[in-house]
């Protein structure tokens, strides 16, 4: 190891490069853009995004600038919007909404909460910031997403199986039944990446989950309202899954998105990320990851 580092310093006094400012470079954590691709300030994106209706914040899940960027997102559309601010996520099944209700309230402390709400492994590092910043602020906060047995249903039994389900088990989906189209590119790229497998069954169980989670911020959107919806980028990359469903359920709606990519280089953006989104967050690659 010793003649190997020895050997890299001389090729580089040799070159005119000082061997100790060459693994001294001034670490960067992440950086913002726009969607062509230039930088901008958080400030600056903020400020735009409060022209919107709906923000979808797509993160990496195990990402931790993401998550810390999304609180500070929250914080910041509070200081602008105050109590018409409503959060809501992915994260959290419709079934569970009565327990963060209840959580959010103070009726029930973070023991039974966890009792009652079937949160993610990493929800104490990622999820819980925003959870107890909309408990402390009397914000709401959404449970968008479906039940996960549901569109496990639907990818193991097809679309029919939900169709004979009880009214209270449908009242956690979006209505039935909900539109479909296979060539939206996020679902054909499903498709693509999985050989076929699973068939049409395999993007319409993402598809329930997308038109679930937009059908949940619509009926829970009121006039006023600014929603930040948290969810993985794969749901409202391109301005698809989610967002095509959010046309449909509230058209009007105005709509903003961010995505979460990784690069070696986090101070320009690669051209395979142009475009994602209204605003793309960039974090170094090496970042430590929450789980």
């Amino acid at each position: 190891m010793m003649i190997r580092t020895l050997i890299v310093c001389t090729i580089l006094l040799l070159s005119g490069t000082n061997p100790l400012l060459a693994f001294a470079e001034e670490p960067v954590a992440f950086a913002l853009f726009n969607k062509e691709g230039k930088p901008v300030k958080f400030s600056k994106m903020s400020a735009s995004l409060m022209a919107s209706d709906v923000v979808f914040f797509g993160e990496l899940h195990n990402n931790a600038i993401a998550h810390w960027l999304q609180l500070r997102l929250t914080q910041a559309a509070f200081e602008v919007k105050g109590k018409q601010l409503l959060l809501a996520a992915e994260m959290f099944e419709a079934d569970n909404q009565s327990g963060m209700d209840e959580y959010l309230a103070g009726k029930i402390d973070e023991k039974q909460f966890a009792e009652k709400v079937r949160l993610w492994p990493n929800y104490a590092t990622d999820y819980k910031p925003l959870v107890d910043f909309a408990k402390d602020n009397g914000l709401r906060f959404i449970c968008a997403n479906i039940p996960r047995k549901y569109a496990s249903l639907l990818y193991k039994k097809g679309v029919d199986s939900l169709m004979v389900i009880s009214p209270e088990e449908k009242a956690w989906i979006a209505p039935l039944p909900f539109p479909y189209d296979a060539n939206v590119g996020s679902y054909k790229r499903m498709i693509e990446l999985s050989g076929g497998h699973g068939g049409e069954n395999m993007p319409k169980s993402q598809a329930i989950k997308d038109a679930t989670m937009a059908h949940f911020i619509s009926t829970n959107f009121k006039p006023g309202n600014f929603c930040i919806h948290f969810n993985g980028s794969w749901h409202s990359d391109d301005w698809e899954g989610i967002l095509w469903y959010m046309k449909h359920y509230a058209p009007k709606l105005k709509l903003a998105t961010i995505t979460t990519v990784q690069q070696k280089n986090p101070l320009k953006l690669e051209k395979e990320n142009k475009g994602r989104a209204d605003f793309v967050l960039v974090v170094a690659e090496d970042m430590t990851n929450t789980h």
